[in-house]
């Protein structure tokens, strides 16, 4: 029988093909906006002045602070800049460090947003912030926080090392495994969950083989918004609890932990999700955590927390945070289990 649901989607205009972010400064003006803030990292600073010249005078200028769990002190930097720019909207171009720059600019100013993405990180299609302050990172939804506008390029993704691919990729694959099993999921996101692991399954190995395989780069941003799409409309789990409780309070780097945990927590749910997991289990030719773990090596992904500079002794402290106010899980939080778990992952242990 289907088993009853409720379900909300989320407003979004993307627009996705070859050479689309040339229409960037059109769609300024569809929003009924004039001077846009163009963000980025300071590793993209040198493609940000480049976007903010082709905008001529649409651009109010750039900000290229944009950090990794988006730090307070950073998006308090960025709003100043924002007001003393006459800004009216902001342009994240990058990945999911400058596109929660602009959510959180958002969310505070309430000024539209568009996203021109360069990785995999889906999150520039969810209404979700988490913000890090003072070792803590804490998450809020909302409709602010949503960007209007999302442009996927293949073309700006073509340079994109193949690492960063990988991990970014394996990031998006987390968030549709942690949908088939979400507690408010419904029918329509189990198929994009399903539908957005195949398209990255397919294409990272393509990405990795020949990085400038231009339709193997299309179908990972394809599968990224799909993955991004169901993170945005239905509740994470545990996955995400660990990643959110190693980046804010250990500063670990967010894509490679998502990358390096997700058969783990994969595994530890794989009995009390049996069922809604099989799909993608059937994709990797195996249950769903070692299959997850050996396409992950296959790729030449970070397989451990401890090549990502996590220290073992910092295992048990972890541990006692994920365990505070859990999310919802399929499977009972248990706290011997989950520092278990931090142990297998932390050494690259292939999970059982």
């Amino acid at each position: 029988m289907m088993r009853a649901f409720e379900a909300n989607f989320n407003p979004a205009r993307i627009i996705f093909g070859q050479g689309t972010s040339a229409q960037i400064g059109d769609e300024v003006a569809r929003l009924g906006c004039k001077r846009a803030l163009v963000l980025s990292t300071p590793f993209q600073e040198g493609d940000a002045q480049a976007l903010a010249q082709r905008l001529g005078d649409k651009a109010a200028g750039v900000f290229a602070g944009a950090a990794m769990h988006t730090p307070t002190d950073v998006t308090q930097r960025a709003v100043a800049a924002f007001h003393a720019a006459g800004a009216d909207c902001t342009i994240a171009l990058g990945g999911g460090s400058t596109i929660g720059l602009g959510k959180a600019i958002a969310n505070r100013l309430d000024c539209p947003q568009l996203v021109i993405a360069t990785t995999y990180a889906g999150s520039e299609v969810t209404p979700i912030l988490g913000e890090t302050e003072n070792g803590l990172k804490t998450t809020q939804r909302g409709p602010k926080i949503l960007p209007e506008v999302v442009i996927y390029d293949p073309d700006l993704t073509l340079g994109l090392p193949v690492g960063m691919s990988v991990t970014s990729g394996l990031n998006a694959i987390a968030h549709a495994v942690e949908a088939l099993y979400a507690k408010d999921r419904n029918p329509v996101t189990a198929l994009q969950a399903v539908e957005g692991i195949r398209a990255l399954h397919t294409a990272l190995p393509l990405i990795v083989a020949t990085p400038r395989d231009t339709d193997a780069r299309g179908l990972a941003l394809y599968g990224s918004w799909l993955c991004g799409t169901v993170l945005g409309t239905v509740g994470m789990a545990l996955h995400h609890k660990l990643c959110h409780t190693l980046g804010g309070s250990f500063d670990m780097p967010h894509a490679e932990t998502h990358a390096v945990l997700i058969p783990h927590t994969a595994a530890y749910n794989a009995d009390a999700a049996a069922d809604d997991l099989a799909p993608a289990a059937a994709l990797f030719g195996s249950t769903i955590g070692t299959g997850l773990w050996d396409f992950a090596k296959s790729l030449g992904a970070p397989m451990s927390l401890q090549s990502l500079g996590m220290k073992e002794a910092d295992l048990d402290r972890a541990a006692d945070i994920a365990v505070q106010n859990p999310y919802w899980n399929p499977r009972p939080i248990e706290r011997s289990a989950i520092r278990a778990l931090l142990q297998s992952a932390w050494a690259g242990m292939r999970p059982e």
